[in-house]
């Protein structure tokens, strides 16, 4: 699917740039080559400047999972996963995997949660009479992965930062808010289809953290936007340096030499940063040949009066793009984001609302392939009904959170 979008980026822009040129304009295949020239520039720049974050997130996440705080929250959720998964038996190796999963999921901590997450799935299978048919608990395990709901969106405050933010984390508290909408929004489609039972331990669960999330929201819809920026910068920042001494203080008190982990965590970083490099070359580069060719704007622009027509505010649709890349590609939104930060500023409404529409969700198509390829299932059943729906209660959640904490 990805390499069908890349093509049609290229094809499409090329497209609206003969009709461009059809239409008199005689520098616009120019211009698009210059783009895609600019584009390639700007992928190796902005991966270059995120090295060093990298290093530093990684590196804090390597002391925490070393000091014991991911198996610590997955002693916390464990009694919540056995009932969510009521087909595997109480002891079964397949919920200390999916809880272990989540748990790292939660921390950002990607390295970590796909290789158990795999290994989920698979002892999830085991259970699985019909190893061609996803069964409730791996579809229910795939949507909670794909909606991913995710403490520290570390990466995102990394490209935040390389792009120029005044304050990269000002976007902590509304993604927090969007990633909670998406996962709430899945876990609740797949709960009315397979007939989850509530229980008490769930509904807590549920009650605790919707009380926290939505208590958040009242309290800052209810301060004027002067206030509001404050006390979300100062929340975000204090929340982010209170984990890390947490992480320093366990890792003391367990006698883990945080230096060498950090260190670890760091060469991951560095590593992970030059990865990205050819990945980010191929979707900014066809990006913005999209842009420069007038396709993309063109689409928006159409969407941006159709909005208008119907009467409501328009300023969401600069972050669209993103809105419309994530379930497809991850790296994909990640360029689409990077874009719109480079073409509106990272601290314009446009550039934080694509921040959270990236923090939001998982991309869906991507984590279905990967999790049900790994074991061989051809029938999904309600797995991307599932998925779709924790996107779209993600990116709904993500428009208004971008609206309450900064504006139209």
């Amino acid at each position: 699917m990805l390499n069908a979008l890349w093509i049609g980026f290229f094809l499409t822009a090329f497209g609206a740039a003969v009709l461009q040129f059809l239409g008199g304009d005689q520098g616009v295949f120019a211009a698009v080559m210059k783009a895609a020239f600019d584009g390639a520039k700007t992928a190796f720049e902005v991966a270059l400047g995120l090295t060093g974050v990298m290093c530093l997130w990684l590196g804090v996440m390597k002391i925490g999972e070393r000091a014991g705080f991911l198996a610590l929250l997955g002693r916390w959720l464990a009694p919540l996963f056995a009932r969510l998964f009521p087909e595997v038996p109480r002891g079964h190796p397949a919920l200390g995997s999916v809880t272990m999963n989540m748990a790292a999921n939660i921390l950002g901590l990607d390295n970590a949660a796909t290789p158990i997450g795999l290994k989920a799935m698979r002892e999830l299978h085991e259970l699985n009479p019909d190893k061609d048919t996803a069964s409730n608990a791996q579809i229910l395990f795939l949507v909670l992965n794909a909606s991913s709901v995710t403490l520290l969106p570390v990466t995102i405050f990394t490209y935040r930062a390389q792009m120029g933010a005044a304050d990269p984390t000002d976007v902590f508290i509304p993604i927090l808010m969007a990633t909670y909408a998406s996962t709430l929004a899945g876990f609740l489609f797949v709960a009315t289809v397979q007939h989850i039972r509530l229980d008490g331990v769930v509904l807590a669960w549920l009650g605790g953290l919707s009380v926290v999330v939505g208590g958040l929201a009242w309290h800052f819809a209810h301060l004027p936007a002067a206030a509001m920026t404050a006390q979300s910068s100062l929340l975000s920042n204090f929340l982010l340096l209170a984990l890390i001494v947490t992480f320093l203080i366990g890792a003391a008190v367990k006698r883990v030499n945080a230096y060498e982990a950090f260190i670890e965590g760091a060469k991951e970083g560095f590593n992970t940063a030059v990865t990205i490099i050819p990945y980010l070359v191929a979707m900014l580069v066809a990006i913005a040949m999209l842009r420069a060719s007038g396709a993309l704007p063109a689409f928006v622009e159409a969407v941006r009066a159709g909005v208008l027509a119907l009467g409501y505010d328009a300023a969401w649709v600069d972050g669209l793009p993103t809105i419309l890349m994530k379930p497809l590609s991850g790296s994909g939104a990640r360029a689409m984001m990077v874009e719109t930060m480079q073409a509106s500023g990272a601290d314009s409404f446009a550039g934080r609302l694509a921040s959270i529409v990236q923090g939001s969700t998982e991309t869906t198509f991507y984590v279905l392939a990967v999790y049900f390829g790994a074991v061989g299932i051809k029938r999904v059943r309600h797995a991307v009904a599932g998925g779709l729906v924790a996107d779209l209660g993600g990116f709904v959640a993500a428009v208004l959170a971008a609206y309450l904490f900064f504006g139209g």
